[in-house]
């Protein structure tokens, strides 16, 4: 792609933004960035593009973004937003950082994407890879646009990029060497007009434009994503928790096999792995079919398996106090990650509920906060609607703030109790992300 003198807009003036307008600098572009954030909010972005000379807007979206060759929209920037409507009825190219920059990228793309697990998997791909000498970058989804360092990529090394689904719903030619769907539950409904269906297609997208040269991984455990009739070109390989996989990674008394043809080219016990859980046992059959599709070596795999410290914010044990383990669960932004995380745990708990709700039904995990809860905090926007689901069985109290939640749960959980952060919800209510409401939540339980 020749950018040398055309102009580019990008909307969205935050990580991927500012990085895809940077990139466009270094490739002889002219970018032009803009935002309808208040320049207050976007200071230390907005530093960023002036100490680069790139032209910016903040506080709107004026005519001038349509003055462009084409379009690299955010991530945070809703597909129904007027602007985005206006630049398709002008029949403006509109395309994705996460596309944008694979298009320059020389290494091997592995790209993970699922409601759940997507940041651990692609922090664990990029812990094995690297102990096993296959040099691998982590970026995307995960906090670091693959814009930023795509242009440091050679040809013998890997990107671990984790993708979602709102990077995926401009996908036009992002073709990944391995692609990777862990898992689709509801989530970010009210992006897709509350229609799952809409969310699941948007999924699909990452497997698009593979051929036969390329590998697709899928869950076999997983309605949406074991359909046979998805019409994928590339070489699908399955794992699943229940079945046998003669191509693929299965799960039999203890042990994990990756077999191809029948044949196991792979095994190691669960107890092997440094990360506890199903979900994580699935996590790690994903990333073993990884390794072992770009030759890394088998006793490499199992020590980069055990060795693993898992990921910030993701089940994060946090403290113990007088016996009662407080864990951060705060990435737990949807109801399936929350069901994951009550199956975790024998132990009885206290549970923190809540914040912007994305379309959440509580059904999916009522017998198990009524097996497992001992009570239930619910904080922010989606407070009532936690309160009324669970009140009439469980008790259940609305705490107006994160720390008032953790000094209650301090007064009232006994030894052998778990006080568990794990909100259901998206953060953006009452916190700049789920990772600062981690940090809130980790500094109250400091405190006491």
């Amino acid at each position: 792609m020749d950018l040398l003198n055309k102009k580019i807009t990008v909307l969205g003036g935050l990580l991927s933004g500012v990085a895809s307008a940077k990139l466009i600098k270094k490739l002889g572009g002219i970018p032009f960035v803009s935002d309808s954030g208040s320049s207050e909010k976007l200071f230390e972005f907005v530093k960023q593009l002036e100490v680069e000379g790139i032209e910016f807007e903040t506080g709107k979206h004026s005519n001038r973004v349509f003055d462009c060759e084409f379009i690299i929209v955010s991530p945070g920037v809703p597909s129904n937003s007027d602007v985005i409507l206006q630049a398709i009825e002008k029949n403006i190219k509109i395309i994705t950082e996460v596309e944008f920059a694979t298009r320059f990228c020389k290494g091997t793309i592995i790209s993970i994407t699922g409601a759940n697990g997507k940041t651990t998997t692609t922090t664990l791909t990029g812990h094995v890879f690297n102990h096993c000498g296959l040099k691998t970058y982590l970026a995307g989804n995960i906090g670091e646009p693959l814009a930023d360092m795509v242009l440091d990529v050679k040809e013998n090394e890997f990107v671990a990029l984790e993708t979602s689904s709102f990077q995926l719903d401009y996908i036009d030619e992002f073709k990944p060497k391995i692609s990777a769907i862990l898992n689709i539950t509801p989530d970010h409904l009210n992006r897709y007009e509350y229609k799952f269906e809409n969310y699941i297609k948007a999924k699909y997208k990452i497997f698009q434009n593979q051929d036969a040269g390329d590998f697709t991984i899928l869950n076999a455990d997983n309605e949406p994503t074991a359909r046979k009739d998805l019409n994928i070109k590339s070489k699908v390989i399955y794992f699943s928790l229940d079945k046998d996989m003669p191509n693929g990674v299965s799960l039999s008394n203890g042990e994990i096999f990756y077999k191809e043809n029948g044949e196991v080219k792979f095994s190691c016990a669960v107890a092997d792995l440094s990360l506890r859980g199903e979900h994580n046992i699935a996590n790690c059959m994903a990333v073993i079919a990884f390794a072992k599709i770009c030759g890394a070596d088998n006793q490499k795999i199992i020590e980069a398996l055990g060795s693993f410290k898992g990921v910030e914010h993701r089940l994060e044990f946090v403290r113990e106090i007088e016996g009662v383990k407080y864990i951060n669960d705060s990435k737990a932004t949807n109801v399936d990650s929350v069901w994951y995380a009550l199956r975790t745990f024998d132990e009885p708990i206290f549970l923190i509920l809540g914040g912007l709700d994305k379309g959440n039904d509580y059904n999916q995990i009522k017998d198990l906060v009524l097996s497992k809860a001992k009570k239930v905090y619910a904080i922010g926007k989606s407070a009532d609607k936690v309160f009324d689901f669970f009140h009439s069985d469980v008790k259940v109290e609305i705490k107006k703030t994160l720390e008032e939640c953790v000094v209650s749960a301090n007064s009232e959980a006994r030894e052998g109790d778990v006080v568990l952060l794990s909100p259901a919800c998206a953060s953006f209510d009452m916190f700049n992300g789920y990772e600062d409401r981690g940090r809130v939540f980790k500094e109250a339980v400091s405190k006491l």
